[in-house]
């Protein structure tokens, strides 16, 4: 048994369902704006079959189609680094097409995922990593009410060759009902 196991999860402004082959073209067509950054790991349209294979087949990861509400893909996102023991996940591997950046999309995509990770699965903690250098994905996770666990240094060799550090972030259970209500504000806005 999978855990956690696949289900989709929708709201006003998103919807996440199981990461799917056939989700590939429309996955192409909103990653194509995107460009490739050092720091960063976006799936290439030429590569775009072959990273929704490789989700699909890891054992410790659960991954997402990030959706408009009328169901058009336009990005990606994963529980990872599953431990069933320890009640922990991170959620990650995420990128969203340029046209739906900068909207509520995201925000309620991690809402949804953090409701999920806590009140269904009964998680202790959910992690977020990133290089150290993506400034960008850092605000991001620090607007969602994450805290700075610290900075694991080297910690991995990027596919360009250079070594990554990577910035560490989580939010705990006892934060989840502050979180909430804080992600609630956000989206009523």
């Amino acid at each position: 048994m999978t855990w956690p196991a696949p289900v989709t999860l929708a709201g006003d402004h998103v919807r996440l369902e199981p990461l799917n082959i056939a989700h590939a073209e429309a996955l192409k067509a909103s990653a194509a704006d995107l460009g490739q950054l050092w720091y960063t790991s976006i799936p290439t349209v030429k590569g775009m079959e072959a990273e929704i294979t490789r989700r699909i087949g890891l054992h410790d990861m659960q991954p997402f189609t990030v959706m408009t509400p009328d169901r058009t893909p336009v990005g990606m996102t994963t529980f990872m680094n599953t431990d069933e023991v320890n009640r922990r996940v991170e959620i990650g591997s995420t990128w969203i097409g340029r046209a739906v950046q900068r909207t509520p999309l995201n925000t309620e995509a991690k809402f949804l995922m953090l409701r999920h990770a806590f009140e269904d699965l009964s998680c202790n903690a959910v992690e977020f990593r990133t290089h150290r250098m993506n400034f960008q994905s850092r605000r991001a996770i620090e607007r969602l009410g994450a805290q700075l666990d610290g900075i694991l240094r080297a910690h991995m060799v990027m596919s360009n060759g250079t070594l990554r550090d990577t910035a560490v972030y989580s939010i705990v259970a006892a934060e989840w009902p502050t979180v909430h209500a804080h992600l609630l504000h956000k989206l009523e806005q």
